[in-house]
């Protein structure tokens, strides 16, 4: 695996680079069942601003609408983009432990799940 170093800002006047290993990417299609979109995402975006608050490995938790290429809402599809900075990150994450209670809370919300782990490409 290839290392690269990445800057970012953080406040108004301050940057910070680092050398690092390739970042983790979470990708997850969720498809809520019918009529429980809105309560999946109410759940599922406050464990983003949860996971960003409390877990310093997590670099970015985005909650994502599929929509059509008109700007129509593909109903009862959610997606979320998460960005970690190791697997070591990754694996603090699906240690955290309020994750046995999302779990429990979205299993009756949806009828199907995919889940993607990805490697960043170096010059992404």
């Amino acid at each position: 695996m290839a290392e690269w170093t990445r800057s970012w800002h953080k406040g108004a006047d301050t940057t910070f680079t680092e050398h690092l290993m390739p970042a983790i990417a979470i990708i997850v299609e969720f498809e809520a069942l019918e009529g429980q979109e809105n309560a999946f995402l109410r759940l599922i975006r406050e464990h983003a601003a949860k996971t960003v608050a409390e877990e310093p490995g997590c670099l970015r938790f985005e909650v994502i609408k599929p929509v059509e290429r008109d700007g129509t809402s593909v109903p009862n599809r959610v997606m979320v983009n998460e960005l970690y900075e190791s697997w070591d990150a990754v694996s603090a994450h699906e240690a955290n432990p309020r994750m046995p209670g999302l779990r429990e809370a979205l299993g009756p919300l949806l009828k199907s799940r995919r889940l993607i782990h990805a490697e960043v490409v170096q010059g992404s």
